[in-house]
């Protein structure tokens, strides 16, 4: 994540669910969970290009 927007300005906020009965249920089966602006962008797997397009169009 870092290395694909390594050219853009975004803030990196992570998550640790163990431990939230409610983080777990909700999560544990997505992970990983890239949320852009509190929206569900990604799960399972952070295609590089496709989070570089995504984080270009929310810093325009």
């Amino acid at each position: 994540m870092r290395e694909a927007g390594a050219d853009l300005e975004f803030e990196l906020d992570l998550v640790d669910i163990g431990g939230d009965p409610q983080l777990e249920a909700r999560y544990r089966e997505l992970l990983p969970v890239v949320e852009i602006d509190g929206e569900r962008a990604f799960t399972y797997f952070v295609p590089p290009d496709a989070l570089r397009a995504r984080l270009q169009t929310v810093h325009r």
